[in-house]
């Protein structure tokens, strides 16, 4: 499913920069950002970063926290990669219509480099380089 190393990004700056190394990476989304941002908003960064780094090999996943309504909202909106806790209600569901639309649903984010993070700019080429599914 995931073969990437993730990143959390916060804003566009946060996604040009896990791109920039040119090395495949998955976008994750802050904790919970589904319910701040929404799924517009995500989906509008992740094509805003793609087309400036366009050869990376890039995947993205949106965290709804406990939200099935607006993981319902962003499988509406195209998004299909999601983090749902296993708590929030109807959770089978929302994780059927994702794998049917091509995507999935986790129960929790997968472990990821949080480019808010104090030095986190300087670790991200070893983490993308040492994370990826050889060194898993």
């Amino acid at each position: 499913m995931i073969v990437r190393p993730a990143v959390i990004v916060h804003g566009l700056p946060d996604a040009h920069a896990a791109l920039a190394p040119g090395l495949p990476v998955t976008l994750l989304s802050a904790p919970g950002a589904a319910l701040s941002g929404g799924c517009l908003w995500w989906r509008a960064l992740i094509a805003a970063a793609r087309a400036e780094h366009e050869k990376t090999d890039a995947a993205d996943i949106l965290d709804c926290a406990d939200s099935s309504g607006l993981a319902l909202g962003a499988l509406r909106g195209s998004v299909c990669r999601l983090v749902l806790w296993p708590e929030a209600p109807g959770w089978n569901a929302v994780a059927a219509i994702a794998e049917r639309q091509g995507g999935f649903v986790l129960p929790a984010a997968p472990a990821a480099l949080d480019l808010a993070h104090r030095n986190a700019i300087r670790r991200l080429h070893a983490w993308l380089r040492d994370s990826g599914p050889a060194n898993a």
